[in-house]
């Protein structure tokens, strides 16, 4: 999404310079630094931008005062707000000293060209991975279907959304009530695999405009052998177990490159490499380009797990304070805000899990966390 985005911006407008979240997090904290005289930490006003004032392109005061902050629970007052949008007024004056722009601020600029514009990018438009698309990214889609019907198709999962705060569609142009279905039929994980991994949701997922997901009635077209859960004492055993556990799926004749070990984080990257190693088995980590390699086994951190799929999947270091991860609790704000961490957390575990098609191994080395409870039970 993001590479067609800076085609058509460079097309209409000149490359774009995009401004990383290096570069945010500097012009935040420089900002309110000048500003003073607030307790807000640099973590709230980072997730404060990216969520509210980049995703939905808020450049005015009166813009972020009347602004209803959908998936940030915190209530801010108006005095609060008067200090926060002192510190935003002058991250967007940063931006433009250094002629940045973020991909929010692309993807609005290109669907405000789209609108007046007599020639569609495209003809027709396939999302998938719907369930992660961003405030600005869905006004790009939804300028690119115009006002013609059937030019966009969405395919997604609300049980996979780890991206993105949820928002109305329908408030941006995109209404799918009454044109949506839920499809019952999963090819690609086995019934054991599905079953097991479905006790970290709920029985029904809903979006802000209430398309409800139904999970129960799911069926997989094919069985295989139940996953295994091990919750071992040490971090060693735990090495050593998935180890061996690696090689017996090599004998049993999967290669290398069938294998997937996901992790929480990049800080759980060091075990998993040690677990593979421990087989003697090549391995590579993947990067962002999540580009695997013929007779290595992939190693990557479960953001990165979307999209990819294996016919084994080991998911290691699920212990406490690990997923979820502790550091993204101590930020919670209140107890709303708690939910949504867990549910992500939960969600991130679910397409770990999703990534193999026939054996699964879940692992924890410590503490186990909370989550393998409902996996087992």
């Amino acid at each position: 999404m993001n590479s067609i985005g800076r085609r058509l911006y460079e097309l209409n407008f000149g490359r774009p310079q995009i401004a990383s979240r290096y570069v945010i997090r500097q012009l935040l904290e420089q900002a309110s630094g000048n500003v003073g005289g607030h307790k807000f930490s640099l973590h709230f006003l980072l997730t404060e931008w990216e969520q509210v004032v980049d995703a939905w392109q808020l450049e005015t005061w009166e813009a972020y005062r009347d602004v209803t902050r959908l998936g940030r629970k915190t209530r801010l007052p108006e005095q609060q707000r008067v200090k926060l949008w002192a510190i935003f007024d002058q991250v967007h004056s940063g931006l433009k000293t250094q002629h940045l722009v973020t991909y929010s601020g692309m993807f609005n600029r290109l669907a405000s060209h789209l609108g007046k514009s007599k020639h569609p990018a495209f003809d027709y438009t396939v999302v998938d991975e719907a369930q992660d698309v961003s405030v600005a990214q869905l006004r790009f889609l939804s300028e690119l279907g115009g006002s013609q019907p059937n030019r966009l198709f969405f395919a997604g999962d609300l049980g996979q959304r780890i991206f993105q705060q949820p928002f109305s569609w329908k408030a941006l142009g995109v209404d799918v009530r009454g044109r949506s279905k839920t499809l019952r039929i999963n090819y690609r994980t086995s019934h054991q695999i599905r079953r097991q991994a479905d006790r970290l949701l709920g029985p029904e997922l809903s979006d802000v405009d209430g398309n409800t997901e139904e999970r129960s009635n799911t069926v997989s077209v094919f069985n295989g052998p139940e996953p295994s859960i091990a919750i071992l004492d040490t971090h060693e055993k735990e090495i050593e177990t998935v180890g061996e556990w690696l090689l017996t799926r090599i004998s049993e004749g999967t290669k290398p490159h069938e294998i997937g070990v996901f992790v929480r984080s990049e800080a759980e990257l060091e075990r998993a490499g040690a677990a593979v190693k421990k087989a003697g088995i090549p391995y590579k980590i993947l990067d962002e380009n999540v580009e695997t390699t013929a007779g290595q086994v992939s190693i990557s951190t479960m953001h990165l797990a979307k999209g990819l799929e294996f016919r084994v999947v080991v998911v290691m270091a699920c212990d406490d304070e690990i997923i979820p991860l502790q550091q993204r609790i101590e930020t919670v704000a209140d107890d709303s805000d708690l939910q949504d961490v867990y549910d992500t957390e939960r969600h991130l575990l679910y397409v770990a899990c999703t990534r193999a098609r026939d054996h699964l191994l879940v692992t924890s080395g410590d503490t186990p966390s909370e989550f393998l409870d409902d996996m087992r039970f």
